[in-house]
């Protein structure tokens, strides 16, 4: 599955989330049913164009989609969605080159989110990333 097939399934989980994509009589959309705080995830290993990607669909009131939805949230709530101040974990990374990326795009009290960083390691990107990347649990 291409990076472009699976963020259109994205969009498209979370407009289902919402309670958009409903069958039955159409009927406006109230601003109610979109959450305030989503961010799409993915975290690629090795090169970006490797296409070893997993990817999760973080929402927020209630936390779910994610494995650790209810850590996650409370980060960035915490930050205020914003990935790049999220305090660094004090962890001992072994020194292993095994670069990973971290994405993430949504919106976050009614601001875009676009944040990518790549780094040394996966363990170098929880340290740094809490919960927000931990995709498998």
């Amino acid at each position: 599955m291409t990076y472009l097939t699976r963020t259109a399934a994205a969009a498209g989980a979370l407009l289902a989330a919402a309670g958009l994509l409903t069958a039955g009589p159409a009927r406006a959309a109230s601003h109610d049913l979109v959450p305030a705080n989503w961010l799409h995830l993915t975290v690629t290993k090795g090169d970006a164009r490797s296409g070893d990607t997993r990817g999760a669909l973080l929402l927020c009131d209630p936390p779910r989609g994610h494995a650790r939805a209810s850590e996650a949230c409370a980060e960035l709530a915490a930050v205020g969605g914003d990935i790049g101040r999220l305090p660094a974990a004090d962890t001992f990374c072994p020194m292993i080159f095994a670069p990973v990326t971290a994405h993430a795009r949504g919106r976050w009290d009614g601001r875009t989110v676009d944040f990518r960083e790549t780094y040394t390691s996966a363990c170098v990107m929880r340290a740094r990333t809490g919960s927000v990347f931990t995709l498998d649990g």
